[in-house]
């Protein structure tokens, strides 16, 4: 028997009806999960631009988000690693989490492999953004950005001289006894500026050293922590104390003075003080992937981290000055931020805060493996000092 052998309109029309089938089955699968894990509190900056892109891409994706301390989710992430498991797909992270992930190498490379599909990264930064976005080697992609800190921020009404300098803040510590407070550098962006703004600040040997020349910064923590109670383990519990008025003072950065006031967390009187000669140690938020994902996924993901950086989602993170200004993305400016974001910004931020951003230089935090070392230095040789 002879077989008949397709003419070639029929073959065609067989494949475009193979082709439609693929298509009707693929609009009809279920939508793609990513799990969202934030430890950095960016949620709070971007998860409206998330939401905003599955509603905007109905049936292609859904997002699922939750929570972590710092400090619990790189052992996660691990677990899942030798178990050959991807549950969380995107780490919303700052600094700290950016610098242990990369030590261990648990982050995907994304540039400069995936640089097209990525376009922009860093040409369209802000200056200081583009040098946040160095930081992560290739590893992240920042989304948010800011000048941070540190500043002081004080009560009013029981600090009527605020210090201006290291020397006269040690003075006033040890004259106030458990009034100052700050929270673990590894797990609080303050926390972070203060203890990596020292070196500038008292003229240690080398500010990008830590083993050998934070000679200086090393003895002066040491000197403060003898008037410090405790150090909690996140800067909200900090924040909390200082609204409560169980402590008067407390190192802090642009959003964690803006936005706690606007929560009503920290009075809306409360005060900030520039010190002497300051530097701003600035601060940055990043998207990372932990490794394992398939193909797909990831071609997901980069897909949504392209649409974060646009101007119109970027102008979303000025949000409640939680990080301000925010905006990672040059020309960004308040002007295009929801009408809710520049009410907050207009009535909790401070006339200062441009015009001290555009005077004072900028330095980057210490890069990953000089500031796992820092963070460890400060464990054992002041935090191991209060129980």
């Amino acid at each position: 028997m002879f077989q008949r052998i397709p003419s070639p309109l029929a073959r065609v029309l067989a494949g475009s009806l193979i082709g439609a089938a693929a298509l009707c089955q693929a609009a009809h699968a279920a939508p793609m999960t990513i799990n969202i894990v934030d430890v950095a509190g960016n949620l709070a900056l971007t998860q409206k631009a998330f939401e905003q892109f599955e509603t905007s891409h109905p049936g292609l994706v859904h997002f699922t988000y939750s929570t972590s301390p710092a400090p619990q989710l790189l052992p996660r992430i691990r677990a899942m690693e030798h178990a050959g498991r991807s549950d969380i797909n995107m780490v919303l992270t700052g600094t700290d989490d950016l610098a242990f992930g990369i030590q261990q190498g648990l982050w995907q490379p994304l540039l400069p492999a995936y640089a097209k599909e990525l376009p922009g990264i860093p040409q369209d930064y802000s200056p200081g953004a583009a040098r946040m976005q160095q930081l992560a080697k290739g590893y992240g992609v920042e989304v948010v950005y800011s000048p941070a800190g540190p500043l002081l921020e004080y009560n009013p009404q029981t600090v009527k001289h605020p210090p201006r300098t290291p020397q006269q803040l040690l003075s006033w510590c040890k004259a106030h006894p458990g009034k100052f407070i700050y929270a673990r550098p590894n797990n609080s962006g303050p926390g972070r500026a203060w203890l990596m703004a020292l070196p500038y600040l008292l003229h240690d040997a080398d500010p990008r050293d830590p083993v050998h020349g934070w000679t200086k910064t090393w003895a002066y923590l040491k000197q403060l922590n003898a008037c410090i109670a405790y150090y909690p383990s996140g800067t909200g519990a900090v924040m909390k104390e200082l609204g409560q008025q169980t402590r008067w003072m407390t190192p802090t950065i642009t959003g964690w003075d803006i936005n706690p006031r606007k929560l009503g967390i920290v009075p809306k009187d409360f005060q900030v003080q520039k010190l002497d000669h300051m530097v701003w140690l600035n601060d940055a938020q990043y998207m990372v992937i932990p490794k394992g994902q398939s193909k797909a996924r990831i071609d997901m993901l980069l897909r949504v981290m392209r649409y974060m950086m646009k101007p119109k989602q970027q102008a979303m993170t000025y949000d409640d000055g939680y990080f301000y200004p925010g905006p990672a993305i040059a020309g960004v400016t308040l002007s295009m931020a929801p009408a809710s974001s520049q009410q907050v910004i207009h009535e909790y931020g401070r006339k200062d805060y441009d015009a001290w951003i555009a005077k004072y230089p900028n330095e980057t935090p210490l890069d990953a493996s000089a500031m796992v070392k820092a963070f460890e230095m400060w464990n054992q040789q002041i935090g191991a000092l209060k129980h």
